[in-house]
């Protein structure tokens, strides 16, 4: 059976994976993106942006991995878009322009299903009111017997975690305290039992953690 994957998360120091108020000005709150500075610069963020150049170091042998056998995600209606209830306006189309970086069918979590957005690049973004069971017995309907990635944020991974439906988790842990947001590990307690857990420390001050099923 296909795994279920999580890369390149970011958390502070306290487990925040995101900071307070968000909106579309401030897609992760007040914490802006000093949580993902550390992936800003490896060569495969410049890549997805159609960029050159970029580290090839640690971080980027880390992050790179994260399309490799994919054929779906999941993520929460907040990486989509700002937009909380009822949608007041299907004409926005997420944070992620006109080709956004997945090339995969996206599932969207939201109590608000609208139709499906399909995007320039092989992304389309199905919404779906569901369970983390349903969510991903449809998207591995989709992947074609490739995995599955579960793309966030916090509650969406949290959720996955907590039904124990995760095969494997990357989790970078950056060096700040932001105080307040959503954090990750809330009610996860001994989840670290699950998993073989390895560390691997990055000159940027990171540190990546690999949670994988033994």
């Amino acid at each position: 059976m296909s795994l279920v994957r999580v890369h390149n998360f970011s958390i502070s120091l306290d487990g925040y994976g995101t900071g307070e108020g968000q909106s579309l000005d401030a897609p992760f709150g007040h914490a802006g993106h000093r949580l993902h500075d550390w992936f800003f610069g490896t060569r495969t963020f410049r890549r997805m942006s159609g960029k050159e150049g970029g580290g090839t170091g640690v971080d980027d042998a880390m992050a790179r991995t994260w399309a490799d056998g994919i054929g779906a995600e999941i993520m929460g209606r907040n990486k989509f878009g700002p937009q909380r209830g009822p949608w007041q306006d299907e004409d926005w189309r997420g944070w992620w322009g006109p080709n956004p970086p997945f090339h995969t069918p996206v599932f969207v979590l939201t109590h608000h299903p609208r139709p499906s957005l399909e995007m320039d690049g092989g992304t389309v973004f199905h919404f779906l009111d569901a369970s983390p069971e349903e969510a991903l017995r449809r998207a591995r309907e989709a992947a074609g017997g490739l995995d599955v990635r579960i793309g966030g944020g916090p509650s969406t991974v949290r959720a996955f975690l907590a039904a124990d439906l995760i095969d494997h988790l990357h989790v970078v842990v950056v060096p700040l305290l932001l105080g307040r947001g959503e954090r990750l590990w809330d009610g996860l307690e001994g989840l670290e039992q699950r998993f073989r857990t390895e560390a691997v420390a990055s000159p940027s001050g990171v540190t990546h953690l690999t949670f994988t099923r033994p």
